[in-house]
């Protein structure tokens, strides 16, 4: 369960009411495991904040805690998400080459495609440093090399294209458009809300991944589709 807050005072009702659930129903909750985190708004960040208490207990405080397998930290950035990824692709890529390491190609294309094309949470990363996307991207490229047994400096869209297998861009905005198109096909009208305010704000920067630290007008792109969608 996560609960969200504009302030102290608001997360101290919600975490009352939460304690009068629990003992109404016979419930108690694990202290130990409850964590609080306060999200820095850019630079800035409370120096002091009063203790919140469980049943009595202080809650620890952390810069950042793993929810659903996706890491969420205090300065709202996914370095250490696409790190998380990175370790869990690079222990998938070797496990593949030593137990597959005598079966053909077509069946390690396969098994690439169904372990290490996940990329868990990835439509979900925005904010990111240059050099945790450079990290990942050549994990993914010598992950199919290693499996492949090609050179350490072959080609790694040649390799992809024969293997008919789509890059590490590609494939990263096919999981973003995907993601989007799900939000916005919703029934739900929160998300339809959030998919279409965030549709011309993020949407076109996650197709130009390809590049994704170019300087780029994104007033002007901005503008430019919403000629276009009001055209249509």
């Amino acid at each position: 369960m996560v609960l969200l807050a504009p302030s102290v005072a608001a997360l101290r009702k919600m975490l009352a009411v939460c304690e009068t659930y629990a003992l109404s129903h016979g419930l108690v909750y694990n202290v130990k495991k409850t964590e609080y985190m306060v999200f820095k708004a850019g630079a800035k960040c409370p120096l002091f904040v009063p203790p919140l208490l469980l049943n009595g207990t202080p809650i620890n405080r952390v810069k950042e805690f793993k929810y659903l397998g996706h890491w969420v930290t205090e300065v709202q950035d996914d370095n250490v998400d696409m790190d998380r990824e990175r370790r869990a692709l690079s222990v998938r890529a070797n496990m593949l080459a030593r137990r597959f390491a005598r079966c053909t190609e077509t069946v390690k294309i396969t098994l690439f495609k169904a372990y290490c094309t996940s990329l868990y949470s990835a439509s979900l990363w925005f904010k990111y440093t240059q050099r945790a996307y450079n990290a990942l991207r050549v994990q993914y490229n010598n992950s199919l090399r290693v499996l492949l047994r090609r050179p350490r400096f072959c080609s790694a869209s040649a390799m992809f294209a024969e293997a008919h297998i789509d890059g590490f861009d590609a494939l990263w905005r096919k999981k973003t458009a995907s993601l989007l198109g799900r939000l916005r096909g919703s029934c739900n009208s929160i998300l339809k809300g959030i998919a279409d305010k965030c549709f011309l704000s993020n949407a076109f920067r996650c197709s130009l991944m390809f590049n994704p630290f170019k300087k780029i007008n994104y007033n002007k792109l901005r503008k430019a589709f919403e000629n276009k969608l009001s055209v249509k």
